[in-house]
């Protein structure tokens, strides 16, 4: 590790009491604190999610992540009977699948090689492919559009690793760990802002004059990756689908020309947006127009946000893209700052802890 990528590291980093890291979601999912920035009048102030309307500006729109989180979590058995874990992370395609027919990647400890059969039953089984390290392709032994339905009876909910002695049970985590206007399969982690929406709670944003459009990003394990010295060299992050609706684009579009506030609900509507927004010359106005695909921006506080104008955000790890991210809307320092009265205020971090509206 370089000393300059050391030095910019720890710039992002911060201590945070363990007991500070939630568990589990409040309940219900809207009494979950926030703090509110004001970023024109440097003010900062504590209320609870479910009263977020009272800090909203009345004609503002809200973009959700409606991506869903799969079960990818795996436990196969090995021909020797023993076990092993294994997270799914995609499905692969073409020259990238290594086999005539898709394969699926996936992260897997334990011992096995090229060749060894896994499985859940003998039924459902996959043949490893190949191996290097702790990643693994894996060639199934049925249709891979079954792959979906059959995580859903075999997979577990994966949980970040500062979340995994969580006491939630795993019918407790696919309902807690999953928004409830989730509706795209194709996470493995949530887009944590959302989790504090209730129905009660959109219909009276509604009430309040706002807008509420959704869009799909994919949160993929790269949410979870340390930073690596190539990410800052090549200012790139890993690679993360998204995809946005000519009709919600449109309307997103015509909303940013009538000076409308577009508020992204959470980190990863910031990176949908931003990847799809189109900057030059010829557009007097940032607008929508690369609608889907994938992203591997990187945001960071020294990059101009062109389309989203406001973040309700989680509370995020020390040293991670996301506090970068996040940086954006405030700069370095007064992040540190805000995240220092959060702690200060004894607020929950993390994917089920409180939230933070940047205006």
């Amino acid at each position: 590790m370089t000393q300059n990528f050391a030095s910019l590291l720890r710039q992002y980093d911060y201590t945070l009491p363990p007991d500070l890291i939630a568990k589990e979601p409040a309940q219900p999912r809207d009494s979950a604190r926030l703090l509110v920035y004001d970023r024109n009048k440097d003010a900062i102030r504590f209320d609870t999610f479910a009263n977020i309307t009272n800090d909203l500006p009345k004609n503002a729109v809200l973009v959700l992540n409606e991506t869903k989180v799969i079960p990818a979590r795996m436990r196969l058995q090995k021909e020797t009977g023993g076990m092993i874990g294994a997270l799914y992370v995609e499905t692969c395609r073409g020259k990238a699948c290594l086999a005539p027919t898709p394969t699926i990647r996936v992260l897997a400890d334990g011992t096995f090689k090229s060749g060894d059969r896994l499985g859940w039953t003998d039924n459902y089984f996959f043949t490893v492919i190949a191996r290097e390290e702790k990643e693994a392709v894996l060639q199934p032994s049925f249709p891979s559009d079954q792959l979906m339905t059959l995580l859903e009876k075999f997979g577990e909910t994966p949980l970040p690793p500062y979340m995994k002695d969580s006491p939630l049970s795993e019918p407790a985590r696919r309902e807690e760990y999953q928004t409830i206007f989730a509706r795209e399969q194709g996470s493995v982690a949530a887009p944590t802002a959302g989790l504090h929406f209730t129905k009660e709670l959109i219909k009276k944003i509604e009430q309040h004059g706002c807008t509420i459009e959704k869009i799909t990003l994919h949160v993929n394990l790269g949410t979870f990756a340390p930073l690596t010295e190539e990410n800052i060299r090549e200012r790139r992050l890993h690679r993360e689908h998204f995809s946005i609706a000519p009709d919600v684009a449109s309307r997103l579009n015509d909303a940013k020309k009538h000076g409308r506030p577009i508020v992204a609900v959470g980190t990863t509507v910031v990176r949908g947006l931003e990847s799809a927004c189109a900057v030059g010359a010829r557009h007097a106005l940032p607008l929508l127009e690369k609608l889907s695909g994938t992203t591997d921006i990187f945001i960071t506080e020294h990059d101009h946000l062109h389309f989203v104008d406001h973040l309700i955000t989680n509370f995020h790890v020390p040293r991670s893209s996301l506090l970068m991210l996040v940086a954006a809307f405030t700069g370095r320092e007064k992040l540190l700052e805000l995240y220092q009265k959060a702690i200060g205020e004894r607020m929950r971090f993390f994917s089920f802890g409180d939230g933070m509206l940047i205006l």
